[in-house]
């Protein structure tokens, strides 16, 4: 017994050694590298493009008119319906004109009443004159009949004056548009006493051409003066800047007009200039108060890079984006970008025409390490092709059959 046990232990003890060996080998085996990740990477889209500089801003009528009543009276009717168009001259309202039509007739009779007096006056110097030149009355007495013959010529004057004072306010009892535009609703009803230049009757806009006004920052007054000092000074093209508007619910900017105003100092408070466009408007159908999106012209037409917002990535204080090299390796390139423009991005620095830009799965890449590479294609989608956000949803709704 004693040497099988001597026998055993040397097998045995050799048996534990190659598996520990083994064991140690499997240990220090390294793990399978992990697949690269695979991305869509394309070359950046080349197109011409024409930079425009954006702002929000409003509607506004040209000339705007409260309607006001030249004397009191009591109205007796209205001569149009509420948010009419009026033309210029139109009667919007009639006031009782009888207290005034008296006083014009008084008027009128007293004109009558002073050309008598001034014939009889002229009568009377002519007389004078004759009786002057025979001895007959003295030069005192002919002064006095040439006198009282220039104050009742004044006096007809004076006359004439009240008539016409007169007849004013009786014109005046028709209260007629003093522009063309689309009138707002009757303040005042019929049989209400209206008191001469206070009592507001109503108030009219002009809509055609209408005004789009709008504020703009230091920082693009100054880019517009620099381009003034650079070249186009000489021209007319900054004056008649064109501007394109677009409403809330609109994809388009399909409203044309162009700059006519510049203020004349920034605010002090904000920092701003106001700015303002004229917009032409032959159906009416912009209303003063109504926001817009405006852009106006910022540049000429240029050669551009683009890419879709997708692909950049914001690193801190700076725009990135990942390009896939000939070795398959992703690097990391800063950018400096531009506007939107049809659904894709401009890059002013940093890209070339010929660099592979990760488009599609750009979260998956790491700078340095390789990816797997889909070949994409980058696509402008103009604003006529993208959905129109259809506002804000219904608080209600019913059956369409139920209502018929």
């Amino acid at each position: 017994m004693r040497n099988l046990s001597l026998f055993v232990s040397p097998a045995l003890c050799g048996l534990l050694l190659l598996g520990g060996a083994l064991a140690g080998c499997a240990a220090k085996q390294a793990p399978p590298p992990a697949p690269a990740p695979t991305v869509t990477v394309a070359t950046p889209l080349r197109m011409n493009v024409i930079d425009w500089d954006d702002y929000v801003g409003q509607f506004a009528a040209i000339d705007s008119v409260d309607v006001r009543p030249r004397v009191s009276g009591y109205l007796v009717s209205v001569g149009f319906k509420d948010g009419d168009y009026v033309k210029q001259g139109q009667r919007l309202f009639t006031i009782d004109a009888r207290p005034y039509q008296a006083v014009l007739d008084q008027a009128k009779g007293q004109e009558a009443r002073a050309r008598a007096t001034m014939e009889n006056a002229k009568a009377q110097a002519a007389r004078g004159q004759t009786l002057l030149a025979a001895k007959a009355i003295s030069q005192q007495t002919y002064d006095t009949l040439v006198a009282a013959q220039g104050q009742a010529a004044a006096d007809v004057i004076s006359a004439q004056a009240t008539a016409r004072a007169a007849a004013l306010n009786v014109a005046f009892t028709q209260v007629l548009a003093p522009i063309s535009g689309r009138v707002s609703d009757r303040r005042v009803a019929p049989g209400n006493l209206v008191t001469a230049d206070t009592t507001v009757l109503t108030n009219i806009v002009n809509l055609d051409p209408i005004r789009f006004t709008f504020t703009g920052s230091e920082a693009l007054y100054l880019k517009y003066q620099r381009e003034n000092e650079a070249g186009t000074r000489a021209s007319s093209r900054r004056r008649a800047n064109p501007v394109e508007i677009r409403l809330q619910d609109e994809p388009t900017y399909r409203w044309k007009g162009h700059m006519d105003f510049v203020d004349n100092a920034l605010d002090t408070g904000s920092g701003t200039i106001r700015g303002r466009a004229v917009v032409p408007n032959p159906d009416h159908f912009l209303t003063p108060g109504m926001f817009g999106h405006m852009r106006l012209l910022g540049s000429g037409s240029y050669a551009a890079l683009l890419i879709p917002d997708r692909a950049v990535v914001t690193d801190q204080e700076r725009q990135v984006i990942y390009i896939v090299g000939a070795d398959g390796v992703a690097r990391v390139t800063a950018v400096d970008l531009g506007p939107l423009t049809d659904g894709l991005r401009v890059v002013r620095s940093g890209l070339a025409p010929g660099d592979h830009v990760i488009i599609d799965g750009v979260q998956r890449a790491q700078g340095g390490h390789k990816v797997k590479s889909v070949p994409g294609r980058i696509i402008a989608t103009p604003a006529t092709a993208r959905p129109l956000d259809p506002g804000p949803p219904a608080s209600t709704a019913t059956s369409a059959d139920a209502a018929r």
